[in-house]
């Protein structure tokens, strides 16, 4: 009786150990770019960029962190400028689809609205942990992903946020800065 007691002990044991490794493995992340194990990556984004399982975890906003800077406060598209530093209008069909209001909340979240206040798109957003790209995920209002825009970020502290866009991926010569700067403009209610 006593072996197999003992048997059965080291099979419970072995099987406890087996799920154990194999929990371990699904809820680890296999990227290898620094970024915590609440995400995953997906195959149509940049390496260094991440989307979270949920809304709750789509971007970790750490006092300092440039994804804290980036919820810390509304921001209303100020200006643009292309390539050679001159000042593009906000009208300019290179630059007016990134104009409004953009409110990115500390949960991961985020509403758009155009300079009228009509919606724009609301959805998940994430900053790289290195700070170098801002992700943002629109959704439709049953949460299913509508487009996903990956965007280098050229400056992003409490008094301005700018990210470059490229007309053309290919091309890096040509591109547009989108400046934004710190609004008091309430949210809209949709």
């Amino acid at each position: 009786m006593t072996g197999k007691r003992v048997l059965t002990k080291k099979i419970t044991a072995l099987a406890v150990a087996t799920a154990a490794v194999g929990l371990l493995g699904a809820c680890s992340s296999d990227n290898n770019d620094g970024a915590s194990s609440s995400t995953v990556p997906t195959s149509n984004m940049t390496p260094s960029s991440t989307v979270s399982t949920s809304a709750a975890t789509a971007t970790e906003v750490v006092p300092g962190s440039a994804a804290a800077a980036l919820a810390s406060t509304p921001w209303e598209t100020t200006s643009a400028t292309g390539a050679q530093g001159a000042e593009v209008p906000l009208t300019d069909d290179n630059v007016k689809n990134y104009v409004g209001f953009a409110y990115f909340k500390s949960d991961g979240t985020f509403t758009m609205f155009n300079l009228d206040d009509t919606p724009k798109m609301h959805g998940d957003w994430s900053v790289s942990p290195d700070g170098k790209t801002r992700t943002i995920i629109a959704k439709n209002d049953a949460g299913e992903e509508q487009s996903r825009r990956v965007v280098d970020i050229v400056t992003l502290n409490d008094k301005e946020f700018t990210y470059r866009v490229y007309p053309n991926p290919d091309d890096k010569a040509v591109y547009y800065d989108i400046i934004h700067t710190p609004t008091t403009h309430p949210e809209p209610t949709k």
